[in-house]
């Protein structure tokens, strides 16, 4: 049965694979295209940098927020609290990284797109 599953799920992303991938039509004239693109997207961009600064201030005032916490009750805990706050320490230090390191990958990504086309 177990392996039927796994069959079932595997042709199922070959199915959603191919089906994603359509025709693209463009309205774009291929005698006339120079290959410049004629479309302002500072304000969007504009849009995006805001946004992603606002999300990176916020998480990372909730990080701190959260730390500080976190090491009251540590301090102020038992031996099996402190136990079960370590516990809780691992997974915390990997989410406050990825919030305090977003804006700096969100930036790589922009980047890295912006090369390509």
């Amino acid at each position: 049965m177990k392996k039927l599953l796994k069959i079932l799920y595997v042709l199922m992303i070959i199915l959603l694979i191919t089906l994603m991938m359509g025709n693209i039509y463009a309205a774009v004239d291929p005698k006339n295209f120079t290959g410049n693109s004629t479309y302002n997207t500072g304000k969007i961009q504009t849009l995006g940098q805001n946004i992603i600064q606002i999300v990176s201030v916020i998480g990372s005032i909730a990080s701190v927020i959260v730390l500080i916490v976190l090491g009251l009750k540590y301090m102020m805990g038992s031996a099996e609290e402190k136990a079960e706050y370590k516990k809780t320490l691992l997974p915390y230090i990997i989410g406050a990284a990825l919030v305090f390191a977003a804006s700096s990958i969100a930036a790589a990504v922009f980047s890295f797109t912006q090369n390509i086309v």
